[in-house]
């Protein structure tokens, strides 16, 4: 009788007065956050931490006011924030295996779908990474075979930059084909000409939606892609760039199957076909083509982006600090000369140049915040509670720049990597490709590639600011850190 009354008095609005206030409740006792779990600022019902910024300059300050652990909530998941070089470090290599999988990240989601090798988890990832780190040491006979691509491709970025004759250019594209044609020779058996429209097509719809993923309207996807998955919005654009993408990589696939020898794989894709035929009975371990294709996608990436951005910032500090550049062709004329290309056995007997390099890489800050991981477990980070399939960030920024672990953490200063008498000394806190398990795929070609393609311009060529056009340091933040595009001019030495 109570109830009919009730319901009799009620008009429309009261009944959706009545529902809000139930669906409000509701909401803070499923998202109540527990006594030991990692504070963080109020969520707003329904909706979260969303109109927190997703830079990690806002993600320094959360930690300088919630302390080295804290967390944010978007929509209903709650995601745990690890700041500073001993709180990562115990989360990525003192704790290896309490957070080695990812969580599911809708809009990268859409295009990866569990496959492959940086976002996929347990027996199939395992698999597939065992399989692409055999496949770069065995098929490219190891180091030796990198080493070639590289120096072949120092030859052709250098002629490059000589065609400018001195004019002022943007070198955005040269850099990042001549790296991309790296990992390409490995992956695809060939290299593309820097004319090749359709590739760099490829490279400019990455760029794109590596900087429009870290945007905070698009992560907005994240926390409700239910939601917005049919609207517009610049999530759309990340999704249309991916599946373009696919496609080049596609019709590279159905090429190498119409090609392919098993008794004679030219390349990852040939070797991966390969593969199929042998796993077939193992269908868990995910060789199929779907997987195939995302495979290629995370070696094309992991091959381009960071190193590329990274030859870019070089740039970028040696225009800054040309006295630093001088100091680098001193070394190279000293140990190296004129008469031929540097090689791997000069680094070295290179300390400076190596220390420039490793510096270029921290104050750059390429992937400010690595890629999420998941917690496999319950873990315990800080005191603080983290359940099993709680999200976690490790900010590598933090440790990049952590005031603990460098004498000038804010200054350009290659002496951080330099000892008393002038030897390369390697810092712990130097993580620009993460640590533990999850450690970056493209971390060995990385090194090399930065070491040999460095030196090789710096061997050939002086470079300058356009006048009245030095470039910015302050970078552009996706979900990477990259320069501002900028022109400069290379004269040749």
């Amino acid at each position: 009788m109570i109830f009919q009354a009730l319901f009799e008095c009620m008009d429309l609005t009261r009944w959706l007065l009545f529902s809000f206030v139930v669906l409000l409740l509701a909401d803070v006792v499923r998202n109540w956050r527990p006594h030991s779990f990692p504070p963080g600022p109020w969520a707003v019902p329904f909706l979260g931490n969303v109109f927190t910024g997703v830079d990690y300059r806002t993600m320094e300050k959360l930690a300088q006011k919630y302390g080295p652990v804290f967390s944010l909530r978007r929509g209903n998941e709650r995601m745990v924030f690890v700041s500073g070089y001993q709180m990562v470090k115990e989360a990525l290599v003192n704790q290896l295996d309490s957070f080695v999988d990812r969580p599911i990240v809708p809009l990268f989601h859409e295009i990866f779908k569990g496959l492959g090798i940086a976002l996929s988890n347990g027996y199939l990832w395992k698999k597939q990474r065992k399989f692409a780190n055999t496949h770069l040491r065995y098929f490219g006979e190891g180091q030796r075979t990198l080493e070639k691509y590289i120096e072949v491709e120092g030859g052709f970025i250098c002629e490059a930059f000589k065609d400018e004759q001195g004019r002022p250019f943007d070198p955005h594209y040269i850099i990042t084909i001549a790296v991309s044609n790296i990992i390409s020779s490995v992956v695809f058996g060939h290299r593309f000409e820097y004319s090749d429209q359709s590739f760099r097509k490829v490279l400019e719809l990455d760029n794109e939606a590596i900087i429009v993923a870290g945007s905070a309207q698009a992560q907005l996807y994240d926390a409700f892609p239910g939601l917005l998955r049919y609207l517009p919005g610049p999530h759309q654009t990340v999704l249309a760039n991916y599946r373009e993408i696919m496609s080049f990589l596609r019709k590279e696939v159905e090429r190498h199957q119409e090609e392919w020898n098993p008794d004679d794989p030219r390349d990852y894709i040939d070797v991966y076909l390969g593969e199929m035929e042998k796993k077939k009975g193992d269908p868990q371990a995910g060789f199929n083509i779907e997987t195939l294709l995302v495979c290629t996608l995370d070696l094309i990436e992991a091959g381009t982006e960071t190193t590329a951005t990274t030859l870019r910032w070089a740039l970028v500090y040696l225009l800054h600090y040309p006295e630093i550049q001088e100091k680098v062709q001193a070394e190279i004329d000293r140990v190296i000369g004129q008469s031929r290309q540097p090689n791997l056995t000069d680094r070295p007997n290179m300390p400076y140049t190596d220390a420039v390099i490793h510096e270029i890489q921290r104050m750059g800050n390429i992937v400010p915040l690595g890629f999420p991981k998941m917690a496999s477990k319950d873990s315990t980070l800080g005191g603080y509670f983290i359940p099993k399939g709680t999200a976690m960030v490790a900010m590598l920024t933090s440790v990049l720049f952590d005031k603990n672990e460098w004498e000038t953490p804010d200054v350009f200063n290659p002496e951080h990597f330099l000892d008393s008498e002038g030897q390369f000394r390697r810092r712990d806190a130097f993580l620009p490709f993460s640590a533990g398990k999850r450690v970056c795929l493209g971390e060995h070609l990385a090194k090399i590639e930065l070491f040999l393609m460095f030196t090789c311009l710096l061997q050939r060529f002086t470079f300058s600011p356009v006048a009245g056009e030095i470039p910015s340091m302050e970078g552009v933040l996706g979900f990477t850190h990259s320069p501002e595009e900028f022109r400069v001019v290379a004269t040749p030495r």
